[in-house]
């Protein structure tokens, strides 16, 4: 991967692997990763062995704490993984959570699901409480998508990229820059709510963002929207929100 981040990824990216010390051959402990995380932005690598609920994911992230997959992919599928894998959470994601900037945002974004859970709370007819959290849930899952996974960002050079799901997949990095396939626009919020999109296929659409500045200031209009009721009926379809993460919002 590292001549392929060395072209396509964002400075915070380069920056952030330097800082982690990663040795390249090998596959990292989460021990060693947090020895240089955490003095940087105190965030630090919490180990999983896979999914957990939605609520309590963004839990983590609101008490800088990032919920690591501790499992490697097989040889076959190097490329590209549906799920998350060590490469993936350490490689993909862990270097812009040394970026001050990009970790303040990713604790805004945990916030936004305190807030979320705050306003069902009262609602008392559980059929309307389902619904409007259901709308919630998928309207913060889709800005996470096109945003911490899937993001683009503007350089000095041109469009680079800070999405995870990006910075982790040799075929999709190059493609995302590169392919005149590819639809990119700066991002806009009513868009990215509203917008489905498919986990195992390399994405036809993606957004881009100034800054982490930027970024932040947009999870804070995430927040006052969901306030406002404006992520109460979001469009249907993609991702499917399941019992889980709804009972772990409720709960």
């Amino acid at each position: 991967m590292i001549p392929s981040w060395e072209r396509y990824a964002n400075d915070h990216f380069l920056n952030g692997i330097a800082s982690l010390c990663l040795d390249p051959d090998r596959v990292p402990r989460i021990e060693e990763v947090n020895r240089f995380l955490c003095p940087l932005t105190g965030f630090q690598a919490t180990p999983v062995k896979g999914y957990i609920p939605a609520f309590l994911f963004f839990d983590c992230l609101r008490n800088r704490r990032f919920p690591t997959t501790i499992t490697i992919r097989d040889a076959a599928r190097l490329d590209y993984l549906p799920e998350p894998d060590i490469f993936h959470d350490i490689a993909g994601h862990v270097p812009m959570h040394t970026d001050p900037a990009f970790a303040e945002t990713l604790v805004r974004f945990g916030e936004c699901a305190h807030t979320a859970a705050s306003l069902v709370a009262g609602i008392r007819n559980e059929h309307e409480r389902v619904a409007r959290l259901t709308s919630i849930i998928r309207a913060m899952a889709r800005f996470f998508w096109f945003t911490i996974e899937f993001g683009l960002m503007q350089s000095r050079n041109g469009l680079k990229a800070y999405g995870s799901g990006l910075l982790s997949s040799h075929g999709e990095l190059e493609h995302s820059i590169q392919s005149p396939e590819v639809q990119r626009y700066p991002l806009q919020l009513e868009w990215a709510i509203n917008q489905g999109f498919a986990i195992d296929t390399y994405q036809p659409l993606l957004f881009w963002v100034e800054s982490f500045d930027h970024l932040f200031s947009l999870v804070d209009t995430l927040e006052h929207w969901m306030r406002e009721g404006k992520l109460n009926n979001v469009a249907p379809g993609e991702p499917a929100v399941n019992e889980t993460d709804l009972l772990s919002f409720i709960r």
